[in-house]
């Protein structure tokens, strides 16, 4: 009987000590398989948007924060033609960069959304990160959406918000 028992507590062990592959928010999303030539967005209509997100909120004093999960979300909203990214930079409180998710187009086909998560470890960004994004679409298209949902769960207390980008150029 103790043998047994023994024999189940350890193949326990040896399963639940089995290495789980984790994404990392660095690099979630394959870019270069959704890259496309630079050619092909050279005739198109050109803009700039920039999106606040948060990896971390004060709470109680300035003393205190939460860390926040950011799903970022890149929107085509176009029924019928493809848009393209061109760009998208993170940036932290300061205005420093932190890192460049992809520096050449990418496609979003109609009414595909693509994202960008910051994990909630990832506190770089501080309490006032936000993405600078460079696009391109034809002239008849609406421009892309950008939106950031922030969320953070501890037991059984909960916060999240969302944000909208803005075009500013």
């Amino acid at each position: 009987m103790k043998k047994g028992i023994l024999l189940l507590v350890l193949a326990g062990l040896i399963f639940s000590c089995e290495d789980k592959k984790t994404i990392s928010s660095y690099d979630p999303v394959d870019w270069e398989a959704r890259g496309v030539e630079k050619s092909v967005t050279d005739s198109l209509k050109k803009g700039q948007s920039y999106l606040s997100v948060y990896s971390e909120i004060y709470s109680q004093t300035e003393h205190r924060t939460h860390n926040l999960t950011s799903t970022v979300s890149m929107r085509n909203v176009d029924m019928n033609d493809t848009i393209y990214i061109d760009k998208a930079e993170y940036f932290n409180t300061a205005g420093k960069p932190i890192r460049i998710y992809f520096d050449h187009p990418i496609f979003i086909a109609p009414m595909e959304t693509v994202e960008i998560v910051v994990d909630e470890t990832d506190v770089e960004g501080g309490t006032g990160a936000n993405f600078i994004f460079e696009w391109s679409t034809k002239e008849s298209s609406p421009e892309p959406l950008f939106e950031g949902v922030m969320i953070s769960t501890s037991g059984q207390q909960g916060l999240s918000f969302t944000s909208k980008g803005v075009r500013i150029k």
